[in-house]
């Protein structure tokens, strides 16, 4: 079992304190969900946990296993067994789907033990069929004229070929039909076991009702208020976030200024 720890984080923007002491333990084996309102610092804690520049970690530590995450670059991150699905994934010309994740697969593996190209098709082929993609996304440039379904397929894809340690998944529901949603939560489905932890970031129960996580929590001010299990996402759809404010006795004008 492996387990990425976060203590006491504080991140600010621009100089504006976002995430104003985040603590939160997760185990491969786990499934965690993050909930919260807009602007309550959700985004920016799986950007500092990656690395994101623009994000300054003020205070606070993140570790997998006892190593600094913090000291590590954004590939070191990668190679440690970090993975995050964007809310908006990057286009890249030039560049094709296949290639690209060829090159994620080799720049996990010891230098010599690269993955030979019949295996690495083999994969491919049977990941981007599980996930019902068609034959042609291997060959196109990453993310160039992908509609927001395919592009969230496709960051599965990565997820399935790279097989992480950790996942944060920055709202990989968003823009999703029904049937998409399916797909993409057979493939979050389909890691689930002993070598594999995953943090979803999303706004909405109808997620969980495909993946149902071990352990909700709810961020506001940058801060957790409240974490429980997947109860806890039902009371939040069914009520909102009133009950918490007033619960923990939360200014409403406060929440949702943290960007």
């Amino acid at each position: 079992m492996a387990t990425l720890e976060i203590k006491d984080l504080h991140v600010e923007i621009d100089g504006k304190e976002i995430l104003k002491g985040v603590t939160l333990t997760i185990n491969t084996n786990e499934i965690h969900a993050i909930m919260g309102p807009n602007g309550t610092g959700k985004s920016t804690l799986a950007s500092a946990i990656m690395g994101h520049p623009k994000y300054e970690v003020t205070s606070g530590s993140i570790t997998i296993d006892g190593e600094d995450v913090l000291e590590m670059e954004v590939d070191e991150r990668a190679k440690a067994g970090l993975f995050l699905a964007m809310q908006y994934p990057s286009e890249i010309t030039g560049v094709t789907n296949a290639d690209f994740l060829r090159s994620g697969v080799n720049a996990r593996r010891e230098e010599g033990d690269e993955i030979s190209l019949m295996k690495f098709i083999r994969e491919l082929d049977s990941k981007m069929e599980f996930l019902e993609m068609d034959e042609d996304m291997a060959t196109r440039y990453l993310n160039e004229g992908f509609s927001g379904g395919e592009k969230k397929r496709n960051e599965i894809l990565q997820l399935m070929m790279l097989k992480p340690k950790f996942a944060i998944l920055d709202e990989i529901d968003s823009g999703l039909d029904i049937d998409a949603l399916k797909v993409v939560s057979k493939g979050i489905n389909e890691m689930r076991g002993e070598g594999f932890g995953c943090l979803m970031i999303t706004h909405y129960q109808r997620l969980l009702n495909y993946i149902e996580p071990d352990h909700v929590h709810i961020i506001m001010q940058g801060k957790i208020v409240k974490s429980g299990g997947p109860e806890l996402a039902a009371k939040l759809e069914s009520e909102g976030y009133d009950w918490v404010k007033e619960e923990l006795g939360i200014d409403d004008e406060t929440v949702g200024q943290e960007a």
